[in-house]
Formats: C-alpha cells, sequence, structure tokens
C-alpha cells in the first residue's frame, strides 16, 4: 500500500487538490436593499422579486425580508449582497458580505 503512494508524482497530487477545497456545499446568495439599521450589527434587507400571476399573467413584485449580521457598516438605502449561514440568532442566518452600490444621500 506504501509503495503505492511514492509512486505517485506531484502532478497528480496537485490535480487532487481543487476536489478538496469545493467541500463546502454551495451557499444561497441575494441582493436587496438595506430597509432598516435600528440594530446592532444587524440590518434588514428587503430583497424584491418578479413572479408571473398565476390567473393573470401578469408580473407582480414580491417582497422578502431577510434579517442579516452586518460588520461592513450598511446603512439604510444601500444595495448590498448577502450570503446563507450558519444560525446567528433565532431569525439571523444571512451575512452582508458586500455593499453593491451605497445609498444617494
Amino acid at each position: 500500500m506504501a509503495e503505492n503512494q511514492d509512486n505517485i508524482t506531484p502532478a497528480a497530487n496537485e490535480a487532487k487538490a481543487p476536489e478538496a477545497k469545493s467541500s463546502r456545499a454551495h451557499r444561497s446568495q441575494k441582493v436587496g436593499t438595506v430597509a432598516s439599521d435600528k440594530m446592532q450589527k444587524t440590518v434588514i434587507v428587503r430583497v424584491d422579486r418578479s413572479v408571473k400571476h398565476s390567473k393573470y399573467r401578469r408580473y407582480v413584485r414580491r417582497t422578502s425580508k431577510f434579517m442579516a449580521h452586518d460588520e461592513l457598516g450598511a446603512t439604510v438605502g444601500d444595495r448590498v449582497r448577502i450570503v446563507e449561514t450558519r444560525p446567528l440568532s433565532a431569525r439571523k442566518r444571512w451575512r452582508v458580505v458586500e455593499i453593491v452600490q451605497k445609498a444617494a444621500k
């Protein structure tokens, strides 16, 4: 068994390395607008999406609000990218990873 591992070339080891890095599952990302920043290190992000109405066949805007952990200091009106993470509190399961666009003041 040990003889087989000695015969492996360094190129074969490098080929296996990228597989080990991708062991984490894909994390969901969303882009939305900060609706509230009144809490410490937490913002409420409003994410809009367009859904076709089943009866009228028109597009209707649907809104979801997510509580996200914010270390970057986002303020109301900023466009932010949030990513899924482990539960941080009772309702907080998202984290702000990037401020896409600052709010116009």
